[in-house]
């Protein structure tokens, strides 16, 4: 009879322990912010790790620049090694907050999940070191530790985002509009994503893919979106406001 305790125990245990959720909008990852506004908040990914994924799209940041609009960037530790000089230049602009996008743009995941061909974390440790490795690169670069983190493929489980929340003490950054999926949509399907954004909506784009349709298809949405009364946030400046889900 104890063995079987015993048994039912372990059991439980690991089934405890073992995650339930895997995606873009597992428990603890925010999603959108609450605001009575027009409010909107433009996240832009720079992934590295190639050639082709380690580029910079110079005319989508210089319109931004150009028309004040502000951004919260997520940085992969590839491409910033990549592009030191550009980072110096983009950490220097109140208009940008930089945030994290990982060490090798893994998916987070306790167990080795894995999306789109990329295997994810799979560990705590691991979980730990794929976010922990890049904030000691930008703390290197006198860059003050991020708020934000961002797994590559956006992907996780509840456990791994829990130990970002909870234990490294960082907000996961969803999203709600999905622009250029990757920045392989062509510029007029980005321009009608971003055109139908809402009071709240949290955009995800790339700035990593000069060749793409990413950003024309950015700049005429903002400009439609600014027609409309739109303006512009970081996200630390929603940090008490985000909504997440659940």
């Amino acid at each position: 009879m104890k063995k079987l305790y015993f048994v039912l125990f372990l059991t439980l245990l690991l089934e405890a322990n073992e995650p339930k959720q895997w995606g873009e909008d597992v428990t603890g990852v925010s999603l959108k912010f609450s605001t009575s506004k027009k409010e909107i908040a433009l996240t832009l990914d720079a992934c590295g790790g190639s050639i082709k994924s380690s580029g910079y799209d110079e005319k989508l940041i210089n319109f931004l620049i150009e028309n004040n609009i502000k951004a919260t960037l997520f940085l992969n530790a590839r491409w910033i090694k990549s592009n030191l000089e550009i980072f110096k230049k983009l950490q220097k602009n109140n208009l940008f907050e930089l945030a994290n996008h990982g060490t090798e743009h893994r998916p987070l995941s306790i167990n080795g999940k894995n999306i789109y061909g990329q295997i994810g974390t799979k560990s705590k440790q691991e979980v730990i070191s794929e976010v922990e490795e890049n904030n000691k690169l930008f703390q290197s670069l006198n860059q003050t530790r991020p708020l934000f983190f961002r797994s590559g493929t956006a992907y996780y489980d509840e456990l791994a985002a829990k130990i970002v929340k909870d234990e490294l003490n960082m907000e996961i950054a969803g999203f709600s509009i999905i622009a250029d999926a990757g920045a392989t949509l062509v510029e007029d399907e980005v321009f009608n994503r971003i055109s139908n954004g809402k009071n709240g909506d949290i955009i995800i784009a790339h700035m990593n893919h000069p060749e793409s349709g990413t950003a024309n298809g950015i700049k005429d949405g903002i400009k439609n979106l600014l027609k409309k009364g739109f303006t512009f946030v970081k996200l630390s400046e929603v940090k008490n406001r985000l909504i997440y889900a659940k």
